[in-house]
């Protein structure tokens, strides 16, 4: 299985880069994991709803640029499905089961994602109905997919 993270932004902190690499290199043993990155558009201080939109949609634009027609998309939202660890692990498993060879997920902006980006998504992912910084989120979306993993392997994991 190929498991494709597209994500808005840069890592600009060495601790995100280090925890980043270390469940990279952890998941190697169970899946292909390539993390792919699209520029993030800047928000001017007091921008309206029509900027915010625009800007949503240009990296909306960059997102889908870079998903393959036939890949399963789990797009990170707040108004998504909240998914404890062994329902992501079994979402995970029966993707691969039944024939699915990517899955893409993806992490918007500081604003969100675009409505064409929902719009192609296959299933809509929360992970709290609060806002997390889009580093964290790539930190905090690793280790979940490492203990997927973990959990169809039926090895032991911390709870």
């Amino acid at each position: 299985m190929k498991i494709t993270l597209v994500t808005v932004g840069k890592i600009k902190e060495k601790f995100f880069e280090d925890a980043i690499k270390e469940y990279s290199k952890r998941l190697s043993r169970y899946c292909k994991l390539e993390i792919l990155q699209v520029a993030d558009e800047k928000t001017p201080e007091g921008a309206s709803e029509a900027v915010e939109l625009q800007i949503k949609e240009k990296e909306g634009q960059r997102i889908l640029s870079l998903i393959r027609d036939d890949a399963y998309v789990i797009a990170l939202a707040i108004e998504g499905k909240m998914l404890d660890s062994e329902e992501l692990a079994e979402r995970i498993e029966k993707l691969g089961v039944s024939g699915i060879s990517q899955i893409v997920f993806v992490i918007g902006g500081s604003l969100g994602l675009s409505a064409q980006v929902m719009k192609r998504a296959d299933y809509a992912l929360s992970f709290s109905r609060m806002t997390f910084p889009h580093q964290l989120m790539r930190v905090v979306l690793l280790e979940q997919i490492y203990r997927s993993y973990r959990i169809m392997n039926h090895q032991p994991y911390h709870k």
